[in-house]
């Protein structure tokens, strides 16, 4: 069995507020995005994994497509497989390629072991391999809340039929403690709150009033400390973009043009 597991880009990021167990609530529109690895899965007598492609650090049992087997195995006493992933989207980029992986990979093996789990069970499991891993179960553009599990479909994508450019600049990556860590105070989160349009509403304006409506509040702290990701946004729009951003906590950045 074989899947191209795609990646995602946050269509607009507000940042709420922090919660008492220390992870932040956000709102944030996601959207697929067709930029893919390749996952292969076959029933076999012992576990084997292997991975090429962009090298990841780490162990294998570190990848989040092991971590997914491991969990399916432990809920539903699956048994052995061979997983071959091959890595195309870019890590440290806002654009979910693990999360993505790791949701294929359960519904990969709820099909291929016939479990007949259904969505709600899928994205149980997979809220708890990551934040946004529940949003690749049925894959459709959502708006999120929460830590980014709460998921509501929002019935229309914005940037259907607009062309769609994705960019990560060379060598630069951001991990997602450091863009959390360079945000305001809660004061600061709060009253940026309060002048803001809500997302859901934002996107349905037209693509010329995104710009000034639609923001991803990693932007300021992160571009401050790698300005070639905010050049890249600005090259972005001098080549006629109708609307350019980061994605979540980036490194990548993505643009979209009229067809």
């Amino acid at each position: 069995m074989i899947t191209y597991p795609n990646c995602k880009i946050n269509f607009g990021l507000h940042v709420v507020g922090r919660r008492e167990d220390g992870y932040h609530d956000l709102e944030t529109i996601f959207l697929p995005a067709p930029l893919s690895d390749t996952l292969e899965i076959e029933k076999s007598e012992e576990f084997r994994f292997a991975q090429d492609g962009i090298a990841i650090e780490g162990s294998a049992e570190d990848n989040l497509v092991v971590k997914a087997y491991r969990l399916m195995q432990r809920e539903t006493g699956i048994g052995a497989v061979t997983i071959r992933l091959t890595k195309k989207i870019p890590f440290g980029a806002g654009l979910g390629g693990g999360s993505s992986d790791a949701a294929f990979t359960l519904k990969m093996l709820d099909e291929l072991f016939d479990l007949q789990l259904g969505s709600a069970r899928l994205k149980g499991l997979a809220s708890q391999l990551g934040a946004d891993c529940a949003f690749f179960i049925d894959n459709v553009p959502s708006y999120a809340t929460g830590i980014g599990d709460i998921l509501t479909p929002l019935g229309f994508n914005p940037i259907e039929g607009m062309k769609l450019r994705i960019e990560k600049p060379e060598g630069e990556s951001v991990s997602t403690a450091e863009a959390y860590r360079g945000l305001g105070t809660e004061r600061g989160i709060a009253a940026d709150r309060e002048r803001r349009v809500l997302l859901t509403e934002a996107a349905k304006e037209r693509p010329e009033r995104w710009r000034e409506l639609i923001v991803n509040d990693f932007e300021k702290s992160v571009f401050a400390g790698h300005p070639r990701i905010a050049e890249m946004k600005e090259r972005f729009y001098d080549e006629g973009a109708v609307f350019a951003q980061m994605t979540g906590s980036g490194a990548a950045v993505f643009g979209v043009w009229e067809a």
